[in-house]
């Protein structure tokens, strides 16, 4: 019998430095359209996850495989070609470009076209940046310079920029920190829908336990590099370890409400 292969599979995964385990022995998988949340208390390992997840940081052994191809090691760049998108804690555009230009200069990277970068721009892939923007409801802001945006506009536009590598895998490092709260259900609202109609595999990581619980689908627990729990948001918000090094007694946030709304 044929089984489908997960989009992302993560087997073993370990890093120390100097002798201190920030990941140590990881194993997960993720599908395509799922959207998997990581979570875990400040030093827990989540960024050096990610790092070595996108090429960024070599394991020290374990291995990685991206829809089957082995990425264990590889540079992001190479990464980034399977189809590995990645958004940061802290977004990075070019500010005295348009918001229609940072995401044409993200398109004509992918579509390798870099050796006239800055003379074609403004031409290539204007429409396609157009529809990208619209996508993230960024269309009326196509000609404002990037340093007059809000930051929750950046966030926006930066999703737009990962989109524009046609993605099958996003990896969003804390994707909504720095937004007030209703800008970071909406962002991951529409991440989530974007993600699900177009079969978008997305891991992020994430301290907003109403944004965690609310829209991912499993969710894995990080602590001290060791990964203690994984499983459907009601399980995990249950299981005792998770309350007790996490949540708190007093954090658990109860999704009842959500679950008796949506069956």
């Amino acid at each position: 019998m044929n089984m489908a292969v997960s989009l992302l599979s993560v087997e073993g995964l370990t890093k120390s430095y100097g002798g201190i385990h920030a990941v140590r022995g990881v194993s997960f998988s993720l599908q395509a359209g799922e959207i998997l949340a990581l979570i875990g208390p400040n030093g827990a390992g989540k960024s050096t996850c990610f790092d070595m997840l996108n090429g960024q940081n070599r394991p020290d052994s374990g291995r990685i495989s991206v829809a089957g191809e082995d990425t264990t090691g590889r540079k992001p760049r190479e990464v980034w070609r399977l189809g590995v998108g990645r958004t940061f804690q802290i977004t990075a555009t070019f500010p005295t470009m348009t918001v229609r230009e940072n995401v044409q200069v993200a398109l004509v990277s992918h579509h390798r076209r870099l050796s006239n970068l800055w003379s074609a721009t403004p031409k290539l892939d204007r429409a396609e940046a157009d529809r990208l923007l619209d996508l993230v409801g960024m269309a009326a802001f196509a000609m404002r310079p990037c340093g007059e945006l809000a930051y929750g506009d950046l966030k926006r536009l930066e999703l737009a920029i990962a989109l524009a590598n046609q993605p099958r895998l996003l990896l969003m490092d804390e994707p909504t920190a720095g937004m007030a709260p209703r800008e970071r259900i909406a962002l991951m609202r529409l991440t989530a829908k974007i993600a699900r109609e177009q079969s978008i595999g997305v891991l992020f990581t994430e301290h907003d336990m109403d944004v965690v619980f609310e829209h991912a689908d499993r969710i894995l627990v990080l602590n001290r590099g060791s990964l203690i729990a994984q499983g459907p948001p009601a399980e995990v918000r249950a299981n005792k370890e998770v309350q007790a090094i996490y949540l708190g007694e007093g954090l658990v946030y109860d999704i009842s409400h959500r679950e008796g709304a949506s069956a």
